[in-house]
């Protein structure tokens, strides 16, 4: 599988427009001065990297599979060759696990095609 990781183009910060998306996702869990807060520090947090598998162990979400539209849409991405966004990662130590506030459709394209694809990613 080594050749087709090789084909992971990764950006080297995440784009502006995911930082709203991360906001309005965590604003489901968190009231909104609390989830603004954890944006805020998002956009400083350094990239640090982590394997597909274990983001996904750590979330406990699903695997979501290639019928699903933004998937496939970063799975073309991928085949093209272009740059993905890295994600953004908040923790919940209170429940041992990882939100994917950002990035769940880009991390199923890549799991997909390698679950031992090292992933960049903003986590608080």
């Amino acid at each position: 599988m080594a050749s087709r990781s090789s084909k992971l183009a990764w950006l080297e910060e995440p784009e502006d427009h995911d930082y709203p998306a991360a906001l309005s996702y965590l604003r489901l869990s968190y009231p909104s001065r609390e989830a603004k807060a954890m944006v805020k520090r998002l956009r400083t947090a350094p990239v640090v990297e982590f394997k597909a598998k274990d983001i996904f162990r750590a979330s406990g979400l699903s695997l979501l599979g290639i019928s699903n539209s933004h998937v496939e849409r970063d799975r073309r991405k991928i085949a093209a060759g272009q740059a993905l966004s890295p994600l953004l990662l908040v923790r919940v130590p209170q429940r041992a696990a990882v939100i994917i506030a950002d990035g769940y459709h880009r991390l199923c394209a890549v799991y997909g095609l390698n679950e031992d694809a090292v992933i960049p990613c903003k986590i608080v």
